[in-house]
């Protein structure tokens, strides 16, 4: 994993605890996983940010700096997956876990309305929210799942390759001396 670069990237406890409009938020940065790059905090924070881009609610990086802080998972990491779903890729994501939850609940999937107003939104989600939230519940898990055992999995072969390449310099090393 390329910590360096990704804490260069990240804000410190400290800058977070600093900025006067996150101040309310400084008693809740004592927990060490919010913040540290290790394999565990950043595998959850894969399932948290993954599954959080597939419900379909308002401020899901909320939601998922809810669920990193209490299963302590990384709290950059978390929120930032919630992009995954953004206003490009919301309307075929949300289509695609409609039409999903649609086939499960063995319904027929409405036609797309492209009058995309408040109001026949609003009127369209009386008829849609359960194939909608049915679909984004289990893609959700879903693709959280699969990112969650990818992110395993290309730690642990990070960290083999390391152990290998250092095993090779300090070969190299002892046959040089």
């Amino acid at each position: 994993m390329p910590k360096k670069k990704l804490k260069k990237l990240f804000p410190s406890p400290e800058q977070v605890k600093n900025n006067k409009s996150l101040a309310f938020l400084a008693p809740l940065m004592s927990k060490p996983n919010l913040w540290h790059l290790n394999r565990r905090s950043v595998a959850q924070a894969f399932f948290i940010g993954i599954f959080c881009a597939f419900i379909p609610m308002p401020f899901q990086m909320v939601l998922a700096a809810i669920l990193a802080f209490y299963f302590n998972s990384n709290l950059p990491i978390s929120v930032g997956l919630v992009w995954l779903s953004n206003p490009i890729t919301m309307p075929p994501l949300f289509y695609a876990t409609y039409s999903l939850g649609a086939f499960i609940l063995d319904i027929p999937t409405r036609e797309f309305n492209s009058n995309m107003s408040l109001e026949s939104l609003l009127a369209e989600l009386n008829e849609i929210w359960l194939p909608l939230y049915l679909g984004s519940v289990l893609a959700g898990l879903v693709f959280a799942i699969l990112g969650y055992i990818a992110m395993r999995i290309i730690w642990r072969m990070h960290v083999i390759s390391h152990w290998h390449k250092r095993k090779a310099e300090r070969l190299a090393r002892e046959q040089s001396s």
